[in-house]
Parts: C-alpha cells; sequence; structure tokens
C-alpha cells in the first residue's frame, strides 16, 4: 500500500485510509433552545416550540455563532482545513453547516445524511422536566431505573440507539477514500456519542462529561484517527465566539434532570 500527499499539500496519509480527522460542531443556539430554557426556568410543563424537531431555525444568536465558526473555518491553515462536510439534515444543523462555509468562503461538498440528526423523544418530546413528571409519571420513574443512556421513551430513541447511527456512519467515514478530514454539524448528543464510540468510553463516563462539561453550541471537538484507532484531540474549543463577539451558551436538551 503506498502513501501519497492530501491534496492540500499537507501530510502523507494512507491511501484507502479514509477519514483521519473529523470535526464535529454542535449546531449554534436555536429557537428551541431559547423556548426550553425560558420553559424549564418558569417551570412550565411544555416548551412553546416554533416547529417541528427538523424544520426548529437558529436564533439570531445562533446565526452569529455559526457566522464565528465560518470565521474560524476561514482562518485555519490550509492543511488543517476539512476536504469535505457531512450535516444533520435538521435545519439548526444544516443552517449552521452553510452559513460557516458562506462566511469562510470555501467550496467544500456537503453531504446531508439522517443519520446525523438529533435524537429522537417520542412522547416527551416538546415537555420539560416538569412536564414529564406531571403527565408521565410511571415513564419518569422507568427512565430514573434505566438511566439516561439505556431509556428509550416511547416512540423515541435511547442514547444508545444514537450510538448504533453513529457507529454506521463511522464506518462509511473509514471507507471512503476522496477525504481525509471532515467536518460535521450536528447535535450535542450525537457529538457526545461520538466520543463515547471513539474513544471506547463507558456510561458512566459518556454521561459525566455531559452532566459536567456539555457541549457548546457552535464549539468545535476534534477526533483524529492513526494506527491505534480513534482519540480525541480537542473537545469544547469555542475561543472563535469570543473573537467574532458573538454570545457563549450551552443550552442543554430537554428533560435532562430526569436521568
Amino acid at each position: 500500500m503506498t502513501s501519497r500527499r492530501a491534496p492540500d499539500g499537507g501530510g502523507t496519509y494512507v491511501a484507502g485510509m479514509g477519514v483521519t480527522e473529523i470535526l464535529l460542531v454542535r449546531h449554534g443556539q436555536s429557537a428551541a433552545n431559547v423556548a426550553a430554557s425560558h420553559a424549564e426556568a418558569s417551570g412550565a410543563e411544555t416548551i412553546d416550540v416554533p416547529a417541528r424537531d427538523p424544520d426548529v431555525e437558529l436564533s439570531p444568536t445562533g446565526q452569529e455563532q455559526a457566522a464565528a465558526l465560518g470565521a474560524w473555518l476561514r482562518d485555519l491553515p490550509r492543511d488543517r482545513r476539512p476536504d469535505a462536510v457531512w450535516s444533520s439534515p435538521y435545519r439548526r444543523a444544516l443552517d449552521t453547516a452553510r452559513t460557516a462555509v458562506d462566511v469562510a468562503e470555501v467550496q467544500l461538498p456537503l453531504r446531508v445524511d439522517e443519520r446525523l440528526r438529533d435524537r429522537d423523544l417520542g412522547i416527551t418530546d416538546t415537555l420539560t422536566t416538569a412536564g414529564v413528571l406531571a403527565r408521565y409519571p410511571g415513564e419518569a420513574e422507568r427512565r430514573r431505573w434505566l438511566g439516561k443512556f439505556y431509556h428509550r421513551p416511547p416512540g423515541g430513541e435511547s442514547w444508545a440507539d444514537v450510538a448504533l447511527r453513529v457507529r454506521s456512519v463511522l464506518a462509511d467515514l473509514e471507507r471512503q477514500e476522496r477525504h481525509q478530514r471532515v467536518l460535521i454539524t450536528c447535535h450535542d448528543v450525537v457529538v457526545l456519542v461520538f466520543r463515547y464510540v471513539c474513544e471506547e468510553l463507558d456510561e458512566a463516563g459518556i454521561l459525566e462529561i455531559g452532566r459536567t462539561d456539555g457541549v457548546r453550541n457552535a464549539a468545535v471537538t476534534r477526533l483524529v484517527r492513526d494506527g491505534e484507532g480513534w482519540r480525541l484531540a480537542d473537545y469544547n474549543v469555542d475561543e472563535h465566539l469570543a473573537q467574532e463577539g458573538a454570545p457563549r451558551t450551552d443550552e442543554p436538551s430537554p428533560v435532562q434532570e430526569l436521568g
């Protein structure tokens, strides 16, 4: 097997090795993030979301964050820039990707992949912690018993279900030969599950990371692959937000307190 130079003149890599670096980005703050924070703070049972989950747009702050991500992308050295972008089909993630690429003034192939979508919350969708406790007390108790990682709300997904999607995406990334470095715009749970799979973490380990250092909006997490497998190089990097005057936000997922 021979090695060759990357198309941008960067370091050598092995032909047929597939992607060797993944840049994971949580979407910018969304309108639903803002609504969920307000609902939880007020003790409301429901979240006044403006649209179905796949159609939720970025908030004005989220748009600023996506533009700041674009400035970061523009300023990357050529040998560290991604060769392609993969995105969740959900509008908040896709708009984050498109805005960043436009601001950076780079031409990158964009692949939309439904496996990168947010976790489906099933019957707990649009409910706050208080709402789940009030309307589905039996389900709340089942979630406490099973734990946040393995609980699957009726009609929804568990974190373990998301892990199956992520493993499938990784297999495709490792098989393809066109790109060495890929930027992925997605969602907080997807970023965390990539870490869980790539770093071979356990249930307690990844949930502790999510509890104490949750994924921030428009922050960058970098995973690199070598002969030993995948390893974490950077996590939650968001200095580009301050540099561009964009707010730093970290809206957690709804019903977080039940697990």
